[in-house]
């Protein structure tokens, strides 16, 4: 262990790195769940595995991210000016102008497209492959490629600057020297794509995402290229880890598995359980904005707050028997998970998340898949929680 990573515990409560945390957080969130909905770290950190507290600081306007500085109580700083890390008025002016290229009507549009793709990826395959890199990985990349308008020929560019960028999600207390030197110069590279390829756009529009924000005269170059950035991330690794993770949980499920199999028009409900169950964002981050009172505790302006959204996910004050794999738990009544966030932040990208989720899903349970026996590897990020590699066998 690095002196960095016991830095870490002392101000997170945890190692967000050991192993056993990686296999299994939801057994640690267990035993955090003893200590209180709302609990302080040992680096005076306040951090909440509760359902109720998580879903009440999301919603309340007392909260936000403040001015993102970065401070001997670990906050994590501003990196992009993306509306992800503002807070009202900035943040309702920016994500209001992106909203209006980012339609529902767009998004609903590119099923038949991402059906097609993930055809394309699957067909031809069995045996044993590795599914991030077969179908999870290039799946969304292509997708948000082809939104963005970006040519077939620059996609695997995204690849290492979706990686780069993903990592530096996290705080930068949490992320190696040599990383954060990878994340900056992925940005930087990122950056400079984009401002060529929206400055073609300008001048020869077409039917895609990047001239839709492009035609916006309010945003500035500065925040279109952050809202680029933005939308690689999230609309890239996060869907690899739903991808993911999903598959991996219906493998370890043989039960559900099966009763997918025979419900495959179970597709929207079967994801929201799946991204409840193994959510791929772990927690989301708030400064209190002026003093507050939550679950009996007094939160002081600027104290931050870690709401641990994968524990409030398995909140058993909430959910009934939530650490078993239910794909029926949405048939009755509107999911309430906090996957996606809620309130103010509420993820945009989760129309498209879904659709993703849905057809990836089905179509890898309409063909036959099982695990790999063998031992998984996560990566080392913990707002973002995903595998490296996993093997699976097609039939």
């Amino acid at each position: 262990m690095t002196d960095s990573q016991v830095d870490v515990r002392g101000i997170l409560g945890f190692d967000p790195f050991a192993p056993e945390f990686h296999a299994d957080p939801y057994a640690h969130y267990r035993r955090l769940r003893a200590d209180g909905a709302l609990q302080r770290t040992p680096g005076g950190l306040w951090l909440s595995p509760s359902f109720d507290v998580c879903a009440q600081i999301l919603r309340d306007p007392r909260f936000g991210h403040g001015d993102n500085s970065m401070s001997g109580s670990g906050r994590i700083p501003r990196r992009v000016r993306s509306f992800l890390v503002l807070d009202p008025p900035e943040h309702t002016k920016l994500r209001r102008l992106v909203s209006r290229a980012f339609t529902a009507r767009l998004i609903e549009r590119l099923r038949p497209r991402v059906a097609a793709v993930v055809d394309e990826l699957l067909n031809g395959l069995h045996g044993e492959v590795d599914l991030i890199a077969a179908l999870a990985h290039p799946l969304p990349v292509i997708i948000i490629s082809e939104m963005l308008g970006v040519p077939p020929e620059d996609h695997d560019r995204f690849t290492g600057w979706s990686d780069a960028l993903a990592r530096g999600l996290d705080p930068d207390f949490l992320v190696p020297a040599e990383e954060l030197a990878w994340r900056d110069r992925a940005r930087e590279e990122f950056g400079e794509y984009f401002r060529d390829l929206a400055a073609r756009r300008r001048s020869t529009p077409g039917d895609d995402l990047l001239s839709g924000l492009v035609a916006i005269e309010e945003l500035s170059e500065d925040d279109l290229i952050a809202t680029c950035v933005l939308l690689l991330v999230a609309g890239h690794e996060t869907t690899v880890n739903l991808i993911a993770n999903g598959a991996l949980a219906l493998m370890r499920s043989p039960d559900q598995l099966a009763w997918f199999r025979d419900h495959p028009e179970s597709a929207a409900t079967m994801v929201e359980e799946l991204v409840r169950y193994d959510p791929p964002v772990q927690l989301s981050a708030r400064v209190a904005l002026q003093e507050a009172e939550v679950a009996g505790q007094r939160i002081r302006a600027g104290d931050f707050v870690m709401l641990l959204l994968g524990a409030a996910n398995r909140d058993p004050a909430f959910f009934t028997d939530p650490d078993r794999l239910d794909l029926t738990r949405w048939s009755d009544e509107a999911p309430r998970h906090l996957a996606f966030g809620q309130g103010i932040h509420f993820c945009l990208g989760a129309p498209l998340a879904r659709i993703e989720g849905q057809i990836a899903l089905t179509a890898l349970v309409r063909r036959g898949i099982e695990l790999v026996p063998g031992p998984l590897r996560y990566k080392d990020n913990l707002i973002l929680r995903g595998l490296a590699r996993l093997p699976v066998r097609l039939s």
